[in-house]
């Protein structure tokens, strides 16, 4: 059995002192992000049931408790079971039928029953609620040979929700389990952040869409119709998809433009540091400030985070796995920041290696793993390619999320424990 051998420094590794430079740490980066972006201002009220995706501006406050009254957990006989006397078994007479939305005025006797279903409210004189398969019926009557206790089968008025208490936080996302929540709470509002307006910037003189011809020295345009389903979807409006050429000016004019109409802009390419990488030069030139340029990371070191005017900035790398992992790792965290989310952000978790690494040290690499179920210890087996290509992208669909090796690990052999984050659409 190959024991895990434990991360020497906590998270990726890559503030380790090695990597030198001004490249800031995968986590000093997510601060920085947190630090600067808060959530944007305006909110809409609408049905619980047509806000899903989006994020409560306002707390959601139960209307009425829940049960709103005592009722019946399942279809049997309702009785006071203290006034079974005797060791039993008892014969009491049914005098009641009771269903779910019929009110029970009428007491019942001790020696009667009623006969309840699930959800029909507890009439005056019981106390317990027999389940129908513990009862011998023979015509108006039934036998009972095990005294049933207090309160059994009972669903108590207010002990799911008390009226005025909180149910759901501000921050929260209503997906499903929140909507069924409002609604259980009485809740026909709620009140929400406004849609986030962003803005996708694809550089790059060679990309070309789908279904074009491509020349000899063009490529197939990735990142687009990615970062498109990225930002899709409910509490984003993605106002402006555009692709500019490689040039400084019109990046420059492009972005000034962008700036007064979205909350956040989203780059792919031009932020690494050749003769031909215009982006970050055109944030500045256009009154920018940029709040790092560069994460100890592969692939995506070129990952830049800014504000222009009132929108802010994320550039990603134009490489395409690059800028999925990038996109996973701050794109994601900021999109949260923004709409207001306080919780759902991914969580990495460890997970073991299923075959040897070799790395080179410096930077944490992240690669794609797929899970492939558990050793012998009950820990999580990630497999995965020998290298990381930040360019291909045809396996990721097999791949589950991002394995973290650490930057100063040149070896790890096989059932090295290592961090794990899935890859999530919000």
């Amino acid at each position: 059995m190959t024991l895990a051998n434990r991360l020497s420094e906590p998270g990726c590794g890559c503030d380790a002192p090695e990597n030198g430079g001004s490249l800031l740490s995968i986590d000093a980066a997510l601060g920085l992000i947190s630090g600067h972006a808060n959530a944007v201002a305006g909110t809409e009220t609408l049905a619980p049931g047509a806000a899903r995706g989006r994020i409560l501006a306002l707390p959601v406050l139960a209307e009425t408790m829940l049960p709103p009254f005592d009722n019946a957990a399942m279809d049997g006989y309702a009785l006071d079971c203290v006034a079974l006397k005797g060791d039993g078994p008892w014969r009491l007479t049914i005098t009641h039928r009771i269903a779910a939305g019929q009110a029970a005025m009428d007491p019942v006797g001790a020696t009667q029953a009623a006969r309840i279903f699930t959800g029909a409210p507890i009439p005056p004189g019981t106390s317990a609620v027999v389940m129908q398969e513990e009862a011998d019926r023979t015509g108006d009557q039934i036998l009972l040979r095990r005294r049933p206790s207090a309160g059994q089968n009972i669903r108590r008025a207010g002990e799911d929700m008390i009226a005025g208490t909180q149910i759901l936080a501000t921050g929260e996302r209503l997906d499903l389990r929140e909507i069924a929540a409002c609604a259980a709470a009485g809740c026909a509002r709620v009140t929400v952040r406004r849609p986030l307006r962003v803005a996708l910037l694809v550089t790059g003189d060679e990309v070309r869409d789908a279904g074009a011809t491509l020349g000899p020295a063009q490529i197939r345009d990735i990142n687009t119709p990615m970062l498109r389903a990225a930002l899709s979807g409910a509490g984003v409006h993605l106002a402006h998809v555009e692709r500019t050429a490689d040039r400084r000016y019109a990046l420059q004019a492009c972005l000034t433009a962008l700036a007064d109409e979205v909350d956040l802009i989203v780059t792919t390419g031009g932020v690494s540091v050749g003769e031909e990488d215009h982006v970050k030069p055109a944030v500045t030139d256009a009154g920018g400030r940029i709040f790092f340029a560069g994460v100890a990371l592969k692939p995506g070191k070129p990952v830049s985070f800014g504000r222009l005017g009132r929108a802010f900035w994320l550039g990603l790398p134009g490489n395409p796995f690059s800028a999925i992992v990038t996109w996973q790792l701050f794109g994601l965290a900021l999109l949260r920041r923004l709409c207001g989310q306080t919780g759902g952000a991914v969580l990495r978790r460890h997970v073991v290696t299923g075959a040897p690494i070799r790395h080179r040290p410096g930077r944490c690499e992240l690669r794609p793993a797929r899970l492939a179920g558990f050793d012998g210890m009950g820990r999580e087996v990630a497999h995965f390619e020998t290298a990381t290509h930040s360019a291909r992208v045809a396996g990721l669909s097999q791949a589950d999320g991002l394995i973290f090796i650490p930057s100063d690990a040149d070896y790890l052999p096989e059932g090295s424990l290592v961090e794990f984050q899935p890859f999530c659409d919000r």
